[in-house]
């Protein structure tokens, strides 16, 4: 047990969490209930209707039962996503999760947490971090700091540098990619250029298997390629993802569905997949150049290229980066655990820990952010995109008509000529006093190291300021919503932790045994009955010997299943 209340980091992501601290110089990932440092970002109901999240949550998917995955991409949005009788924005669901990691933490140090750096995509706007932050109060924490991914990244590979150096961090997870060029030189960290794609990532790729399963297919199970009934794509779902992590490894694989008494094998070669995957590859070829070139980086210049994020494993995405540079990327840093260590280096930072005094760390605000000026609405930059943060900058705004009583300043973020085309993130209505000629207005953007904009606005003329933190009130929850909204999750029935293994366990077993035939079958049932017999004794020692032989046992007979699958 430790004293004083630790920083914590978490690495919030798509398809996976983590979370760790910073003590003894040092990253320290923390364990989940099942003894891995790894969280699924997943969320269902069981049978008795109480909430599953993680590892046990997906062990539901293979049967077809919702479970709730991938909601970090509607993070900013007023989507609500339908779990059992009830609904539950991105924001909620994430609380959920990040609850979750705060609760290992306590759980793991004997502690009470209550601050935390969290990790965001570098292309994440105002509205997708404000959303974050909400989702940290619902959970019970405070955001100390916001860091972008590849960030993070740069920090767990530079601890340590001491040669300058520049890099490329290439950060594609589960739903986003970003790409940064990174400066190593005299202690300094440097971030040049941040581009990416927030809805782009591992599952595009295994929702492009789906596809051309389905494609080829759907009539066997009695449906048109373009009709495919939720269960049985979300049964599928949980397919397709296992044969893409047995591509990662091997030149081909079948992709096995069964579905009642149906059952079609689509086979895949790498070479196929490569020839699929071609409009995915471009759409992570573009953010590479922009990077380079806002960085004045040619790719010859790059020293090494960091790959970060579970679905960086993708073969084809490897041999784009190899062939774009000339050179294989670096494999010295863990692709699922480079941010989450970032962000606790972070942490230590924030901490002042006396191992890391000598590191300096600078970040860009990877996007521009402007106004819309004229009638056609078109954008005008006031922050260009990768200037180094902090930054403030002012420009002057003339009224276009003479007499005019107010001027609407609409914020956008964004690359395209035409605001239409741009992101919109607020408003502010400024009135300007009678009988003007044509006054002007001075608006100064400031962006801190959070990620949030701060917008204001002077009349020179009448010494009149108007200030606002942008929030886009549809979409990012208010104190009283936030408070309204932990009420109605603390009444939320969730799995006991403690007990999560043994019902991931179970749920595993059922899973299998629904797969396989003949004596396994047998054996599988049987062992579920010996292992729900300890359970019910509610012997600690005889359940925690249990549990080790249940979990090598089914890790047999999933071995037996890659085996079969060549």
């Amino acid at each position: 047990m430790i004293d004083t209340k630790p920083l914590i980091a978490i690495d919030l992501g798509t398809s996976n969490s983590l979370v760790g601290i910073f003590e003894n110089g040092q990253s320290r990932l923390i364990n989940n209930p099942y003894g891995m440092k790894t969280t699924p970002s997943a969320i269902a109901l069981d049978e008795q209707g109480q909430i599953l999240i993680g590892q046990a949550a997906l062990e539901l998917r293979s049967r077809g039962k919702e479970v709730l995955t991938s909601f970090k991409r509607l993070m900013g949005t007023s989507k609500r996503l339908k779990l059992g009788q009830q609904s539950f924005s991105a924001v909620e669901l994430s609380s959920l999760i990040l609850k979750s990691l705060k609760e290992d933490v306590e759980q793991t140090l004997q502690c009470e947490v209550e601050d935390a750096v969290i990790t965001v995509p570098a292309y994440f706007n105002d509205i997708q971090r404000q959303a974050t932050i909400s989702a940290a109060e619902l959970a019970g924490l405070k955001v100390s700091r916001l860091i972008n991914e590849p960030t993070a990244a740069a920090l767990a590979y530079g601890l340590g540098q001491t040669q300058d150096s520049c890099f490329l961090i290439f950060d594609l997870g589960g739903g986003t990619f970003d790409v940064s060029i990174v400066e190593l030189f005299d202690g300094i960290t440097e971030v040049r250029a941040s581009a990416g794609d927030n809805y782009l990532g591992g599952d595009d790729f295994v929702q492009l298997l789906m596809k051309q399963y389905w494609k080829q297919h759907a009539t066997i199970f009695g449906y048109t390629e373009n009709t495919i009934p939720f269960d049985i794509e979300t049964a599928l779902r949980a397919r397709a993802q296992h044969s893409l992590h047995v591509l990662s490894k091997e030149p081909k694989t079948d992709l096995i569905f069964k579905w009642e008494d149906k059952e079609a094998t689509l086979e895949i070669t790498q070479e196929e997949f490569t020839v699929w995957a071609e409009p995915l590859l471009l759409r992570l070829r573009r953010p590479l150049e922009r990077a380079l070139r806002d960085a004045r980086v040619l790719p010859q210049q790059v020293d090494q290229i960091i790959m970060v994020g579970g679905a960086t494993r993708i073969p084809v995405v490897r041999k784009l980066v190899t062939k774009l540079f000339g050179r294989f990327p670096s494999t010295s840093v863990q692709p699922d655990e480079a941010i989450v260590r970032g962000a606790c280096v972070q942490a230590g930072l924030k901490a002042k820990d006396v191992s890391l005094k000598e590191i300096v760390l600078t970040d860009v605000c990877p996007f521009s952010l402007g106004i819309a000026v004229g009638n056609d609405e078109q954008f005008s930059p006031i922050l260009e995109r990768n200037i180094v943060i902090p930054a403030s900058k002012v420009n002057t705004y003339t009224a276009m008509n003479k007499g005019q009583r107010e001027i609407i300043v609409k914020i956008y973020q964004g690359e395209h000529r035409l605001c239409k085309e741009n992101i919109f993130l607020g408003e502010l209505n400024v009135p300007l006093p009678p009988n003007n000629d044509y006054l002007s207005i001075e608006v100064r953007f400031s962006y801190n190291p959070n990620g949030i904009l701060e917008v204001d606005i002077e009349i020179p003329n009448t010494g009149e300021r108007l200030q606002k933190v942008i929030v886009n009130h549809q979409n990012v929850m208010s104190t009283q919503q936030i408070e309204q909204a932990r009420q109605q999750l603390q009444e939320l029935k969730i799995h006991p932790r403690d007990t999560l293994m043994n019902k991931s366990l179970l749920l595993r077993a059922e899973r299998l045994f629904s797969e396989y035939t003949g004596d396994l079958r047998l054996q599988i049932g049987e062992r579920t009955q010996q292992f729900n017999y300890i359970l019910n004794l509610q012997d600690p020692r005889q359940i925690r010997e249990a549990q080790q032989h249940f979990e090598a046992f089914l890790n047999e007979v999933e071995d037996l299943s890659l085996f079969e699958e060549y």
